[in-house]
């Protein structure tokens, strides 16, 4: 990614963002106005950072494989993995050019760490990625690579993940963990007074060094209002890596929002 003739770039955080209910953000009525909140957040990210990014390499809570993963092409395709939305919301665009680079960059510095890795070339960006970016980035001028997580969903390994990737931070690359803090959506209202309870919960095991967030995270299921908010982890696994991606500085809280009566958080790792 870098070069002896690359001019220097400050250093990034990585971020744990949300990425909303499928594409509510480019709805109407009331599922847009229940967003919009988190909408209004996700348009100031990019005013929050040290500059502007140079890519993002964006972890998706809607890929999973056995292999942790890369978008290895020039141009992915958009993958509209949500349900019963109006038809418009799957003619979303987002031309945002791929950066096999980059692709090939993270995966080396997971082997690197004896980690295993692959890059796909044919993969696409799935509304864990085109959604939040399409409104963070609007211009679809930044280059973007999307990353998997790791079928096993095991919170220490994304932190291992995410320690491994660091080194791309101080190459101009926004590492973005793409998920949901509160992911209940059976009981998306029932379950709301636990989801305070859990966001407090995140917001003091976020303030420890790496390897303590890391100790913090792998018990995850035993906080409070943990498995409330989460029945399946998967939209809190980009917050490992996130995570794991940062320094031995405490992690700190960009925004803490909610959708309804349930709460909704951002955190940021510098």
């Amino acid at each position: 990614m870098t070069s002896p003739t690359s001019p220097p770039f400050l250093r990034m955080p990585a971020l744990f963002l949300p990425h909303g209910g499928g594409p509510s953000f480019f709805m109407t009525g009331e599922r847009k106005e229940r967003y919009q909140a988190t909408e209004d957040f996700l348009r100031s990210v990019d005013s929050l950072l040290p500059a502007r990014p140079q890519a993002i390499l964006i972890i998706t809570a809607h890929w999973e494989a056995e292999v942790p993963s890369f978008t290895g092409g020039a141009h992915p395709g958009l993958i509209y993995d949500y349900y019963g939305f109006p038809p418009e919301t799957y003619a979303l665009q987002y031309p945002a050019p791929g950066l096999p680079a980059l692709a090939q960059r993270a995966s080396e510095l997971l082997l690197a760490a004896g980690l295993p890795a692959q890059v796909d070339a044919d993969y696409g960006w799935d509304h864990g990625v085109f959604i939040p970016l399409k409104v963070m980035y609007p211009q679809a001028d930044v280059p973007v690579v999307a990353m998997s997580l790791q079928a096993s969903l095991d919170p220490a390994l994304h932190c291992q993940l995410g320690a491994a990737l660091s080194p791309l931070r101080d190459e101009g690359v926004l590492i973005v963990g793409s998920g949901m803090s509160y992911h209940n959506l059976r009981q998306f209202a029932q379950a709301a007074p636990l989801s305070h309870d859990f966001h407090d919960w995140l917001d003091s095991a976020l303030q420890g060094t790496r390897a303590q967030r890391t100790e913090q995270l792998a018990q995850w299921r035993r906080a409070p209002g943990g498995l409330a908010s989460h029945p399946r982890e998967e939209h809190l696994l980009p917050l490992m890596v996130a995570s794991g991606a940062g320094s031995d500085g405490p992690g700190r809280s960009l925004w803490r929002g909610a959708v309804g009566p349930s709460a909704l958080g951002a955190w940021a790792f510098d």
